[in-house]
């Protein structure tokens, strides 16, 4: 039982970690930067191009700007990821809980005299003797 509960805390730890990092995320916005050509124009255009109810949009971004939004767009990308890896560890843990849980029931189907006795001291109830 004592694995369980390493393998348990394990999980609850990275799940720790990665939600203190997801409160580092600073400014970001949903979509990818762009630099496009204008025919007959010298310097290239940004665009900001993402999706919205079902549709493709596309923001012209002035070229002064264009470097913040790029950051803003790779903390998106950051906080995806994170969303991922967060999501990835409490779906560990409620598996985890799901196979403990089913052990638990063989144990207890195996053995139901001593599953008994390990329950009422885990439970704090003391038989007599």
């Amino acid at each position: 039982m004592k694995a369980t509960r390493s393998s348990e805390s394990r999980h609850h730890r990275r799940q720790a970690a990665y939600l203190k990092q997801l409160g580092e995320i600073g400014l970001f916005v949903e979509g990818t930067l762009c630099k496009i050509k204008r025919p007959g124009r010298r310097p290239p255009a940004w665009q900001l191009t993402f999706k919205q109810a079902g549709k493709t949009r596309t923001v012209y971004v002035p070229v002064s700007l264009a470097k913040e939004v790029q950051q803003w767009a790779k903390e998106y990308k950051r906080l995806k990821q994170l969303i991922r890896k967060i999501t990835g560890q409490s779906l560990a843990i409620i598996r985890r809980h799901v196979a403990v849980r089913e052990a638990e029931k063989q144990a207890q189907l195996q053995n139901p005299k001593r599953s008994a006795k390990s329950s009422r001291r885990s439970s704090g109830i003391v038989s007599p003797r």
